[in-house]
């Protein structure tokens, strides 16, 4: 089955660059927080994981640490960069628990759920590391 991929741009209206290819993410599993209309999460956030993140996700139904080897997933562990559904972002950010944002990775249908102000919030600076 194919799908047609929104255009590729973040938040910031630039190209969207890659979130992490190890492990390999995205809804396309291409690297890039890409998106399109059967996206139904919005897959869209480039977020780095951290302990806190990945404890309330699991809490809230959504196991990112455990590996899932007959889905191909790995697990995640702290410092790992993934792309999250936007709404699971919100939420983390209204529980106090969300994590560093790589706004250049970070696909511009984000804004369709999480405000740019709440973003920038979380946004990593050039400086930092990206682990």
């Amino acid at each position: 089955m194919s799908f047609e991929m929104d255009p590729s741009v973040n938040v910031r209206g630039g190209p969207l660059q890659s979130c992490s290819r190890d492990p390999m993410t995205g809804f396309f599993r291409s690297g890039a927080c890409d998106t399109c209309a059967e996206d139904a999460g919005h897959h869209t956030v480039c977020a780095v994981m951290t302990d806190e993140f990945l404890a309330f996700s699991k809490y809230v139904g959504n196991d990112l640490s455990t590996p899932r080897p007959e889905y191909d997933f790995p697990g995640l562990k702290a410092g790992d960069r993934w792309c999250v559904c936007a709404s699971r972002f919100l939420q983390a950010h209204d529980g106090g628990c969300a994590p560093r944002v790589n706004m250049d990775a970070t696909h511009e249908r984000t804004l369709d759920v999480v405000p740019l102000e709440v973003l920038e919030t979380y946004a990593l600076d050039a400086e930092d590391p990206l682990v």
